[in-house]
């Protein structure tokens, strides 16, 4: 009996994704709960597990391809190897129905027509319950002709179901809205609040996020050749949810430099201890990680996210910092929890074993929600200072670029000195221009005298 394996629920707000990898082919014996499909959601990559045991007959997914939960990824013979036999005249599953177990196939004794008729309305019935299930994950159907995020990019946006079905009424995105429900849960009113100044927006030629709409681009092939590729999961989200931040945020940038001399010095006898002992290098993004962790607790500004449905602020009491991390599909930010209660030997293992899972694709969504804060260091690739994008909901990101030895006039004289140049990117609705430069002069100073960050907070 051939039995349709559909593409299962692999977590909340998770939608679909896009195929990386096949991991069987048709001929191929598979028990049940075995990896057959590595998928990427929004900024994770998952493996996803057979709901059946038998004989792969045909695949219907192939690499790059994006798929829906409740899809068909591929058909099993569950009379092949791993599954009991079914009897051949058996009633065959409909289109919409989950994979049985191996038990529930076993042969039985034939029923009359009347008993077949209610089991096929039952299983019509049920089938078409679970075509409502999936129907409520699909992606929003766009109101605009412009191309539509995909629906992974919406994947780690908390929103009831009742919600989403009213987004996608409405034609708009939930990932645009922000929720006034806690840990920002949207709600049916703010859906329906969003619809309403999208629809005042549209009398001034106002566009979504409060930017312009996005025009149609010119006919590159009248100049030459050209080639369309497909945006990847992360690159589609990444896309998405920047522009939706530098719409939505009224950003400052506020620059200085700090002297790294002493710390540099410290920073390399403590990751000479961290070899010895077997644990990661101790780096400067780990010193500047514990340094923006105290400075959330000084600055209570700098540790919270403006909920404009409400005209509140919302402030944390805790210290989660997202880290900026390149890899070949693009940038990951997984984040570090608790990072004020760790010492700087925790932060740098953390830190490494985090970049690491994202290098490796293991990341999961939970892994990268939750931030107070981002750090974004780019100075290993070069470059002078560069002014980040907040990551949204976030009220501030800070960047890092390389340090440089440079003279400094002191004492009647000019001394090597290693200076590093920090941009603080925050958000004006809740961080002042004074305070800006306030926090970040005190970053620069705590980083410069380590010990200031026991002293001062």
């Amino acid at each position: 009996m051939s039995t349709d394996m559909k593409l299962p629920e692999l977590g909340e707000n998770i939608e679909g994704g896009d195929v990386l990898r096949v991991m069987v082919k048709p001929g191929d014996a598979i028990t049940k709960d075995q990896p057959v499909l590595e998928l990427e959601t929004d900024k994770a990559t998952i493996e996803v597990p057979s709901s059946a045991a038998g004989v792969v007959k045909e695949i219907k997914v192939k690499p790059g391809e994006k798929v829906k939960v409740g899809q068909t990824i591929f058909t099993v013979d569950e009379n092949g190897a791993g599954a009991a036999p079914a009897k051949e005249q058996g009633q065959p599953p409909t289109g919409d129905e989950q994979p049985v177990s191996a038990a529930a196939v076993a042969p039985k004794p034939a029923a009359p027509e009347s008993a077949k008729a209610e089991v096929k309305a039952e299983k019509a019935e049920k089938a078409e319950k679970r075509k409502a299930e999936v129907v409520e994950m699909k992606p929003p159907k766009q109101a605009a002709p412009a191309p539509a995020p995909a629906a992974a990019d919406s994947a780690s946006i908390p929103a009831a179901p009742s919600a989403r079905r009213l987004a996608r009424e409405l034609g708009v995105h939930i990932a645009e809205i922000q929720g006034s429900g806690s840990g920002g849960r949207i709600s049916l009113d703010d859906v329906t609040a969003f619809a309403r100044r999208l629809l005042s927006g549209a009398a001034t030629g106002v566009g979504r996020a409060g930017g312009a709409a996005a025009e149609a681009l010119p006919d590159f092939s009248k100049w030459g050749s050209i080639e369309r590729k497909p945006m990847t999961g992360v690159r589609r989200t990444t896309a998405h949810r920047l522009t939706h931040a530098w719409n939505t945020i009224p950003h400052v940038f506020q620059q200085d430099r700090a002297d790294i001399t002493s710390v540099e010095t410290l920073r390399k006898r403590l990751s000479k201890k961290a070899e010895a002992e077997g644990r990661s290098p101790i780096t400067i993004t780990a010193f500047l990680m514990k340094t923006l962790a105290a400075a959330l607790k000084k600055f209570p500004q700098l540790n919270a996210s403006a909920d404009m449905q409400s005209d509140e602020i919302i402030f944390k009491h805790y210290a989660h910092i997202g880290v900026a991390v390149d890899t070949d599909r693009g940038l990951l930010v997984p984040v570090i929890r608790d990072v004020d209660e760790k010492d700087i030997f925790q932060i740098a293992d953390e830190t490494a074993n985090a970049a690491e899972k994202a290098r490796n694709r293991k990341l999961s969504l939970d892994d990268m929600q939750g931030a107070s804060i981002t750090i974004s260091n780019l100075g290993s690739l070069g470059g002078g200072a560069f002014t980040p994008i907040v990551n949204w909901p976030e009220v501030a990101i800070l960047g890092v670029a390389r340090a440089r030895m440079e003279p400094v006039y002191a004492d009647g004289e000019f001394v090597p000195r290693f200076l590093m140049p920090l941009t603080l990117s925050y958000d004006h609705r809740v961080v002042d221009g004074a305070d800006g430069v306030r926090i970040l002069r005190w970053i620069v100073e705590a980083v410069e005298q380590p010990a200031l960050i026991w002293l001062d907070t």
